[in-house]
């Protein structure tokens, strides 16, 4: 893995890092690339609440702050933002707003990789609203001067559209590092768990792929159509 001058990592929720990215932070960690993770919100409106509940919507934001910091742990990471956004309104948040935030981590920070989810291919509002985000900010800099942007996606028919991943990571020497990070929200990931658990011990292919390697697409700028 090729040492970066500065990763820079922009997700809106706590745990969105700990699926498809956690062995490609704690890689780059290991490799002694500086990790920024700036994290939007503190997933108070996640679903998981618990049954018989462990929380309430007034203790869930406290619960999943504690994890995220946790989770940062685990993966070495020490330079993590908690931008002060709030769960499932990050979508209504002003666009130029959100850019300008992004924007300003660029400039301070002047990553030379940015991991974020890919724009029109991750599912949920919020996740979209920071994609977009960061393309509106990373689209600003003279193209010489734009860090690589490694996107995450995962919508249903995403490889018909976008091709197969061009970017595979190798994380087989950190798989403790990943799992250990999903566990670290477990408010949120113990169903998952528990079924990857079992299928790392049964050999499932599935399963030993979501520790063996992590895979993105490099954002497609000439194919840009981000409003």
């Amino acid at each position: 893995m090729e040492k970066e001058r500065q990763l820079l990592v922009i997700f809106p929720h706590p745990d969105d890092e700990a699926f498809g990215v956690s062995g490609t932070i704690s890689s780059h960690v290991n490799n002694g690339t500086p990790v920024t993770y700036a994290c939007l919100t503190l997933g108070e409106m996640g679903r998981n609440l618990g049954n018989p509940p462990f929380a309430t919507r007034e203790s869930l934001p406290l619960i999943r702050k504690k994890e995220l910091q946790k989770a940062a742990e685990v993966m070495g990471i020490q330079d993590l933002r908690m931008m002060g956004y709030r769960d499932k309104t990050v979508e209504f948040e002003n666009d130029e707003k959100l850019a300008n935030m992004v924007t300003e981590l660029i400039e301070e920070l002047d990553p030379s990789l940015i991991i974020t989810f890919y724009p029109g291919y991750s599912v949920h509002p919020d996740h979209e609203a920071t994609a977009r985000a960061v393309i509106r900010a990373v689209r600003r800099l003279p193209k010489a001067s734009r860090p690589k942007l490694h996107c995450l996606a995962f919508s249903n028919g995403c490889e018909k559209e976008l091709g197969q991943p061009d970017i595979t990571v190798d994380i087989s020497a950190v798989k403790e590092q990943k799992l250990n990070t999903m566990r670290a929200h477990i408010s949120q990931t113990a169903w998952m768990l528990k079924d990857l658990d079992k299928g790392i011990e049964q050999n499932d292919p599935e399963a030993l792929r979501w520790v063996t390697n992590e895979r993105f697409w490099s954002y497609q700028w000439e194919n840009d159509s981000v409003e």
